[in-house]
């Protein structure tokens, strides 16, 4: 006959660790594409001061504004994702080991992501 297989508990110290990796990948990307729009704009500009193509102007413009628009969803992804860590910590803490690798981790990652807050509200 057919079993059901029984769901095994979810590990705390796994989600946990998925949500830190989730995080510090986010805020990884969310820095490139800060300095990848930096970088277009300065390419853009350079090619305007060379006079470049009128075509290759306007297909860079373009890519810049890619650029920009990826920018501020990023960095909605990451602070979700943060967001949805502290509310992780804040529920589970009793049941994680709080010396472990992964709670140390989120700790800085909480930490640092709250000293950028405060810069940003300067």
């Amino acid at each position: 006959p057919w079993r059901r297989e029984q769901k095994k508990p979810v590990d705390p110290e796994r989600q946990l660790m998925i949500k830190v990796k989730a995080c510090q990948r986010l805020i990884k990307e969310a820095a490139f594409y800060v300095t990848e729009l930096k970088e277009n704009e300065d390419k853009l500009d350079k090619m305007k001061q060379e006079k470049r193509d009128v075509y290759d102007i306007k297909y860079f413009d373009d890519v810049v504004g890619e650029s920009r628009m990826m920018v501020p969803d990023s960095q909605a992804r990451m602070k979700k994702n943060v967001e949805d860590l502290e509310i992780f910590l804040d529920s589970n803490r009793s049941n994680l080991n709080a010396e472990g690798e992964w709670m140390t981790a989120a700790s800085s990652l909480l930490s640092e992501q709250q000293g950028v807050k405060s810069s940003e509200d300067v």
